[in-house]
């Protein structure tokens, strides 16, 4: 529905049970859609980044954005489509938007298709209030165009529990170690180091709604220490890892 009260010819909504390791394919909408996971995790990818969307983290796509999505660990899945000239978020790029209760359970709620249509009109006209008041969630990983970046990139993700220096990458990958600082900077608008601690807490999240322990995802993921681990994700993410494991596991 839109403001004035008018219905607006938009995709249905959707309410999907996927298994780990299932990907959807690469694909684009006329509309704009808000996705939400009640449980798991679902990694978006677009041509420029990769989010997580999570029970705390709803993802937005703006029309016209090419996607895929892929799951890790059991998942539920929700989607509401939005008109393009009747979106509540910016409609200019994809974004990780925070999602306490009452946001999470409007949506699960619009998602259910055998809502009549006067009640889901009210309870859409109520979230579309909160996702106005939502707050951005920056957690999102680019994508490298150099071939340079992709590939030290690539030898950070396949052990992270080895801390690698910018020296050690620049060999390996075929750069100088002030050009491959240069191009983390110009590509991903951060250093090296605050690329690789997002990274690090991005893989986290995958490894929790997967099932494994807050222990073993620190290691995992190369934290020296638990509560160290524990520390970084809670002030990342606003959520326990325990809290966020228990979050993400099927009921």
């Amino acid at each position: 529905m839109s403001e004035n009260g008018h219905a607006r010819s938009v995709a249905a909504p959707t309410t999907h049970d996927h298994l780990a390791g299932e990907v959807i394919g690469r694909h684009v909408h006329d509309h704009h859609q808000l996705v939400q996971v009640s449980t798991g995790v679902l990694a978006v990818r677009t041509g420029e980044a990769s989010w997580v969307a999570s029970s705390a983290r709803a993802m937005w796509l703006p029309a016209g954005i090419w996607h895929e999505h892929r799951v890790y660990g059991h998942t539920s899945v929700h989607t509401l489509a939005f008109a393009v000239d009747d979106a509540p978020l910016p409609a200019d790029a994809p974004t990780v938007v925070a999602v306490d209760a009452l946001v999470r359970e409007l949506t699960v709620a619009c998602s259910d298709p055998a809502l009549p249509p006067a009640e889901a009109a009210r309870i859409r006209a109520v979230l579309r209030d909160r996702l106005r008041r939502a707050r951005a969630q920056p957690m999102v990983l680019p994508v490298a165009r150099d071939p340079r970046l992709a590939r030290a990139c690539e030898l950070v993700t396949e052990d992270l529990a080895q801390p690698r220096t910018v020296a050690w990458l620049a060999r390996r990958a075929g750069a100088g170690e002030r050009t491959l600082a240069r191009l983390f900077r110009s590509e991903f608008g951060m250093t090296y180091p605050q690329w690789r601690a997002g990274t690090r807490v991005f893989r986290a999240m995958i490894h929790l709604a997967e099932g494994a322990t807050v222990t073993e995802t620190a290691r995992r993921c190369g934290w020296a220490t638990t509560s160290a681990f524990i520390d970084t994700f809670t002030r990342t993410t606003g959520q326990t890892p325990g809290g966020y494991r228990a979050a993400a596991a099927p009921p």
